[in-house]
């Protein structure tokens, strides 16, 4: 787990404070400054468009009442705020999807994990959080450690397009990647094709292996995931200035910090200043 001393001692030092953004809530990081014109340059239509993933359980789940909710919703929420204009959620259920649906400007921002091959269409803030990548095997798997399973034979189930597989497909050299539709079905594919790895999200795998049985994770991560906000590349540099600027706004005031306590996020931690 990520969890860190100075990070207890952040979320020690917020529980006297007043819970910021929620769910429906409009009180944006106070102490934001965002540069002249921001709302023009970021939500050119006078409504924010978020693209929501519900494939990372980390930034967002499904919800009766708003149709999404979790940490990328309260960001979004708070951004809308802080521009003076409403939010429309835009809900998917992969990181490729909601990729696309920026890229095409089809939403005005959504929440990805930074990867050079996601640049071309999308420009990034720094990141607001750092979580884990992590390896599940079979509880009778041979594998015992990460610097195991890039061998010639090992199969890897990860969600197609995912932060996930765009670096494993880099950083791989002997084994096979195999994809599933969207992260949230990995280690079911995993299952029903037989491969010998499922990769993703650690809270997922975790979720995962507990309601299957039979399932382990490998210890430690083989990555740590630099959660950011993106928007269109074609919004340029007004835009791309006043995205950082709320992102390091939210992540100082512990706007962020306290979106993940919230929301019971565990192995999460809030990303270092820029």
């Amino acid at each position: 787990m990520l969890e860190s001393a100075s990070r207890r001692r952040l979320l020690q030092g917020l529980q006297g404070l007043a819970a910021l953004a929620c769910g429906g809530c409009s009180t944006a990081p106070t102490n934001a400054r965002l540069p002249a014109g921001a709302a023009a340059a970021l939500a050119p239509s006078g409504r924010l468009r978020a693209s929501i993933n519900l494939g990372n359980p980390v930034l967002a789940r499904r919800d009766a009442d708003r149709g999404a909710a979790g940490v990328s919703v309260d960001l979004a929420q708070a951004l809308a705020d802080q521009l003076g204009v409403p939010m429309d959620m835009r809900v998917v259920d992969s990181a490729l999807k909601s990729v696309e649906a920026v890229a095409a400007e089809q939403a005005d921002i959504g929440f990805f994990a930074i990867d050079p091959q996601r640049a071309q269409g999308i420009r990034f803030s720094a990141a607001y959080v750092l979580i884990e990548g992590a390896y599940l095997v079979r509880q009778d798997s041979a594998l015992a450690d990460n610097t195991q399973v890039d061998r010639a034979g090992t199969r890897i189930m990860v969600g197609k397009g995912s932060g996930y597989d765009l670096y494993l497909s880099r950083a791989l050299t002997a084994a096979q990647l195999m994809h599933a539709p969207t992260s949230p079905a990995v280690v079911d594919e995993f299952l029903k094709q037989n491969a010998d790895v499922a990769a993703g999200v650690k809270q997922q795998l975790e979720a995962d292996a507990k309601r299957l049985g039979g399932l382990r994770l490998l210890p430690g991560r083989f990555m740590v995931i630099e959660q950011a906000m993106g928007l269109p590349a074609a919004r340029g540099d007004a835009a791309v200035d006043a995205l950082k600027a709320f992102v390091e706004a939210a992540k100082r005031s512990g706007f962020v910090a306290q979106a993940l306590a919230r929301h019971g996020i565990q192995g999460a931690v809030v990303a270092p200043a820029a």
